[in-house]
């Protein structure tokens, strides 16, 4: 335990998100969302910003996937003990919550930088003897329940973060940053310290003002339809009516409360997380200034050991400054190759350990692995599979790994692994084809370290970001992608990979983009990798320079520290 008067008070930053990647043995995230909070938090301590995080410590986690022989996912509860990992604090705050005193207690977990600064991340827990049973399980289940759930976990987070954090002596903070519209509550939580929560519906113009001022939000998708929503009488019930009355005074949302538009509404700087993705969104939210902060992803996490041991030896100065991997260009091709080399056999070795398929380590490798959602079309390569055995037959072999959980409630998600392992099922015998069941953080540096191509296939434009083949990048690993997210920007056409179709193609022409991945497959990708391995290496090796040493988030929290944060300048490399 921990008395809270021991924290530290200094920092600026507090940045909330309904998931943060804090280990790979921490169920506290479900994909891309937390994986990019987690790597955010990762560099804001290497560049020992003042930040502190925010989250919930869910328990029950998001779930563990289980996945039979046609495909079929079952889930399992990913149960854990954070008094057995994380630091007690004997700080206890409560929120009025659906009419009853609701008692939260937080957990630390401190992430340390390179040069030895510390962020801390508090995760909120529900789980107290003093609480109603159906209160205790609040915090026990990433994004599962009914919208009560969510909206009491969202309250949570957001209304109880700030409340936290006072508790904690965090009485210094200039920034409050939303990672998505989850915490948008928060800007409640900091009007009702300004004026007191009866008079939240008389809120002015000024009050909200003083609000937006403090407030930083990052929405992450192109698509309505996907923003939190919650009937406004359920907000009455769950908040309270003096709480919900601040939405009448704010003009946010007259029958529901949307998330997304609260967060807007409350926010003094707002960005996509891509250039495009910033274009789409000021189509989306024409009356709100929407910049762009392109995602990255934390270096030294997703290189493997391998190819980390390279850099150190040609470009040592990369783990502190991560433009330093723009000099990889200079290294020899045949070490680059060694060097993955030996990832790959790592990724193989765990492959055959974990599915008993054997994978031959000289045919060229093939990822996918995404969150198993409709748009991001995982079986867009079993489009035509005469095609896909025709390539595999007369120009060259190849073997491709997948990875990926389908939302407990997403039915098409789970009908697209279903259409994987059927795919898998009718090419044995010409393409190997694996799915690694319950896809985790370990498996992710597995294959974005040894896979040979990184492969991406959304239907555009509901690509945000992405960062995946981000990860694959550091380890010069190409993608071949959908022009859409990062991948517009990071594209550099035979230099760090490939693009499925144009950008001016419609993007519902889900049979030309698969004609293009099979064209760019069969006359380019696969004669390159058996029979100009020089060719292929200096693809790897300018994939490296290009977009490992851009996209990652040591550049993206400067950009946040220059454009996004006030207050914040006092930052250091180490």
């Amino acid at each position: 335990m921990t008395d809270s008067s021991s924290l530290p008070n200094d920092r600026r930053v507090a940045y909330f998100s309904m998931e943060i990647a804090l280990r790979a043995d921490f169920p506290t995230y479900s994909g891309g969302l937390g994986v990019l909070a987690g790597d955010t938090l990762r560099s804001a301590a290497d560049l020992a910003v003042p930040l502190v995080g925010v989250t919930l410590v869910y328990r029950k986690g998001y779930f563990r996937q289980r996945l039979d022989a046609q495909g079929n996912q079952q889930e399992e509860p990913a149960v854990w003990k954070p008094e057995e990992a994380l630091e007690r604090l004997t700080s206890v705050i409560w929120l009025e919550l659906a009419g009853r005193r609701v008692q939260i207690r937080a957990w630390r977990f401190t992430m340390t930088g390179i040069s030895g600064a510390t962020v801390p991340v508090y995760l909120l827990d529900t789980d107290l003897p003093e609480n109603d049973p159906a209160d205790r399980a609040l915090t026990d289940y990433l994004y599962g329940g009914d919208p009560s759930y969510r909206l009491h976990q969202e309250a949570i987070l957001g209304m109880g973060g700030v409340k936290m954090l006072n508790s904690l002596g965090h009485t210094s903070i200039e920034n409050y940053h939303l990672n998505e519209g989850h915490s948008a509550l928060l800007t409640l939580a900091l009007l009702e310290q300004r004026i007191g929560t009866s008079r939240l519906g008389t809120a002015s113009e000024a009050d909200i003002e003083s609000v937006r001022q403090r407030c930083v939000f990052t929405t992450h998708t192109p698509v309505l339809a996907a923003f939190d929503k919650f009937p406004r009488e359920l907000v009455n019930q769950v908040i309270g009516p003096e709480r919900a009355a601040v939405l009448d005074a704010t003009a946010c949302c007259p029958d529901k409360l949307n998330m997304t538009y609260l967060a807007l509404r409350f926010s003094r700087y707002i960005n996509g997380v891509a250039m495009h993705h910033g274009e789409v969104s000021r189509g989306l939210f024409p009356n709100y200034p929407v910049r762009a902060i392109t995602n990255g992803v934390h270096a030294v996490t997703w290189t493997a050991p391998q190819l980390q041991e390279l850099y150190d030896r040609h470009v040592p100065e990369w783990r502190k400054d991560n433009l330093y991997l723009r000099y990889v260009v200079g290294v020899p091709l045949e070490e680059i190759r060694q060097a993955h080399s030996g990832a790959r056999l790592a990724l193989l070795a765990e492959l055959k350990q974990a599915t008993g398929a054997e994978f031959d380590p000289a045919i060229l490798t093939i990822a996918f692995a995404r969150r198993a959602a409709a748009y991001k079309r995982a079986d867009l390569l079993f489009t035509d599979l005469e095609r896909l055995k025709s390539i595999a037959g007369h120009v060259g072999q190849f073997q491709v790994i997948f990875g990926g959980k389908a939302h407990p409630q997403d039915n098409e998600g789970k009908e697209m692994i279903r259409r994987v392992f059927q795919a898998a099922h009718s090419l044995a015998g010409s393409v190997k084809v694996v799915y690694i069941p319950d896809y985790d953080l370990r498996w992710a540096k597995l294959m974005t370290g040894g896979a040979d191509l990184w492969l991406n296939t959304p239907h555009r434009p509901f690509e945000a970001s992405g960062t995946s083949g981000m990860k694959a990048a550091l380890n010069g690993v190409p993608s071949l992608s959908i022009l859409d997210g990062w991948w517009i920007e990071g594209c550099v056409e035979g230099a760090t990979g490939w693009a499925i179709g144009k950008e001016e193609d419609l993007p519902e022409d889900h049979g030309a983009e698969a004609a293009s991945l099979y064209d760019k497959l069969e006359r380019v990708i696969v004669p390159l990798f058996y029979c100009h391995p020089d060719a292929f290496a200096e693809v790897m090796r300018s994939t490296i320079s290009l977009n490992g040493s851009f996209f990652n988030t040591e550049r993206m929290m400067d950009q946040y520290l220059s454009n996004a944060y006030s207050g914040c300048t006092n930052h250091s490399r180490g």
